[in-house]
């Protein structure tokens, strides 16, 4: 199948590739977690020195490398150039989280983050003990992460940064009990040291959140917005994208509209015309049982998979494989579903792990029928799209296998990944999916909601002096959420102001499409999809080169 590849690849003659693989490390260097996601299995274990000593040495070194990418521009071939590209906005993003953001100064979850050992227990990328060894290094470094962590942390912190991060940390206890007893099952030999290890990290982890709760949380301060010089910023740092982001925010304004006013017409049209509130709980009603979630998002998956190949929308790489297993615990407290794939380095095989969160048989059994509610049949399926097929998985089968350099194989941008995941819902229903029945038209709508109510609600938090309690407002009045998911979706885009990629990059994807389908593709879907996904996981601000030609 037609490919595109950059006209230089990497090669002895290639002037950019001992340059390539330094930025690499450098970049792996700061953030090892990355590195171990996309399969660089070299990294496990490791965690960054994060005091401000190293990190002013990483920044120093940084300042270098792009001064010496820059200067190596004009030597380069057309496709070379993309790739060097992509080089300066993995280091320019984060240098941008050190220096403009200052994560590591403002950002509690920064430090806690590192307590995740997910990567470790759920794919079979080696022996359980190997696993098991770097789950235990990881623990022993944790320690004095956590202490640069509260070295550094500046004396008032974001009042939302300080409650998620309180909340993220009272988690890890339950993780490393899952950790815990993974060692004890499948490498018992190597259990004694992690229990040892575990014990340490846990009382650094309650050393940390302790602080956390008796200083920071009755100082904290309101601000956390970026403010209109950094958002601009984070925009080309992110997707090499330079539109105002005022143009951005009429965009998805206009995005809004439209998806309200298609809702607003489906439910005219449904027996009884009960408004859209009355129509939406038609859907919320025909939700599954607990014990079925799972079985029937696996159910999902391979009608899918089908549908995909049934209607000819992209080429579906093989060998291929999806499970679904229950989020791990850690997760459940940020995450309905989501999708484990395998990265572009990963040697031991193609499975994609796809998470769907359970009912806790602690909750209430009226907040049990909420969660129940929210997973409803259509949405189920809709999700189902966006995280395996043609969503992630599918685009990241693609990217394992076209990815054509090593700067397009580590470069992942979030607007385009999470955007063609949300224009694969779209995609999904313009085929036909769910037999063309309303209720699945109606879960896209609901969901496509939600992202334009991220997108506008981002720049308001962070550009527009908003509130957390105006952003709240937006999402029930808008996306339709009560109360509590609302303040929870507002609270996130504080800290998290990219969640503006999901429609920043079904947009820019719509865009393409309408631009070359007819053109290049001869009105072929699976063509305009195959070489889209070809080209890796480009920032979407690249798009008009990428199909103009030059540097593809």
């Amino acid at each position: 199948m037609p490919r595109s590849t950059p006209n230089g690849r990497a090669g002895a003659a290639d002037p950019l590739a001992p340059l390539e693989r330094t930025v690499v490390a450098q970049l792996f260097e700061l953030q090892p977690g990355y590195a171990v996601f996309l399969g660089r299995h070299d990294y496990d274990g490791r965690l960054p020195d994060l005091s401000k000593a190293a990190t002013d040495q990483w920044l120093g070194r940084t300042d270098r490398l792009l001064g010496e990418l820059r200067a190596l521009a004009e030597e380069l071939p057309e496709g070379r150039r993309l790739d060097l590209h992509l080089l300066e906005l993995l280091l320019d993003g984060a240098v941008f989280s050190l220096r403009d953001a200052r994560d590591l100064d403002l950002n509690p979850m920064s430090y806690l983050g590192a307590g995740s050992l997910t990567s470790y227990l759920v794919r079979d990328y080696a022996p359980p003990a190997d696993r098991v060894r770097a789950m235990t290094a990881s623990l022993a470094g944790l320690p004095r992460l956590l202490d640069a962590g509260q070295a550094r942390l500046e004396e008032r912190l974001p009042e939302p940064f300080v409650k998620l991060g309180l909340s993220i940390g009272g988690g890890l206890s339950s993780h490393f009990d899952e950790v815990e007893a993974f060692a004890r099952r499948r490498a018992p030999a190597e259990a004694g040291d992690l229990t040892e290890a575990r014990a340490r990290a846990e009382t650094a982890v309650g050393r940390f959140l302790g602080r956390l709760k008796e200083e920071w949380a009755p100082r904290t301060t309101p601000e956390f917005a970026l403010g209109a010089e950094r958002f601009q910023r984070l925009l080309w740092v992110r997707e090499g994208i330079r539109t105002p982001f005022r143009e951005i925010l009429a965009e998805g304004e206009r995005d809004l509209a439209r998806n309200q006013a298609r809702l607003t017409e489906l439910a005219r049209r449904a027996p009884g015309g009960p408004g859209v509130e009355g129509f939406l709980e038609t859907l919320y009603r025909d939700h599954p049982t607990a014990d079925d979630l799972v079985p029937i998002a696996q159910r999902f998956v391979s009608e899918a998979r089908s549908f995909v190949r049934e209607h000819d929308l992209a080429t579906i790489p093989e060998p291929e494989s999806c499970r679904v297993e229950e989020t791990p615990s850690y997760g459940r407290a940020l995450s309905t579903a989501s999708m484990n794939p395998p990265g572009p380095f990963e040697e031991h095989g193609d499975e994609g792990i796809y998470f769907v969160t359970p009912v806790d048989p602690e909750w209430t059994p009226e907040r049990q029928e909420e969660w129940l509610r929210s997973l409803n049949r259509p949405m189920l399926r809709n999700v189902t799209v966006h995280e395996v097929y043609p969503g992630h998985y599918l685009q990241f089968l693609h990217h394992r296998r076209y990815a054509a350099s090593l700067a397009r194989r580590v470069y992942l941008s979030n607007a385009f990944t999470e955007g063609w995941a949300h224009y694969c819902e779209e995609l999904a229903v313009e085929a036909g999916v769910g037999g063309r029945d309303p209720s699945a038209e109606a879960a896209m709508l609901h969901d496509a909601l939600l992202r334009d109510c991220r997108l506008i609600a981002s720049i308001g938090l962070h550009t527009g002096g908003w509130t957390v309690e105006r952003a709240t407002e937006l999402f029930q009045r808008e996306a339709h959420f009560e109360r509590l998911p609302a303040e929870r979706e507002a609270i996130r885009g504080t800290f998290d102001p990219e969640y503006y990629c999901y429609t920043l990059g079904k947009l820019a994807i719509r865009r393409a499409r309408d631009r070359h389908l007819a053109s290049r593709f001869a009105g072929s879907l699976r063509a305009f999809h195959d070489h889209l996904l070809g080209f890796g996981s480009p920032p979407v601000g690249e798009f008009d080169a990428l199909f103009g030609g030059g540097a593809a």
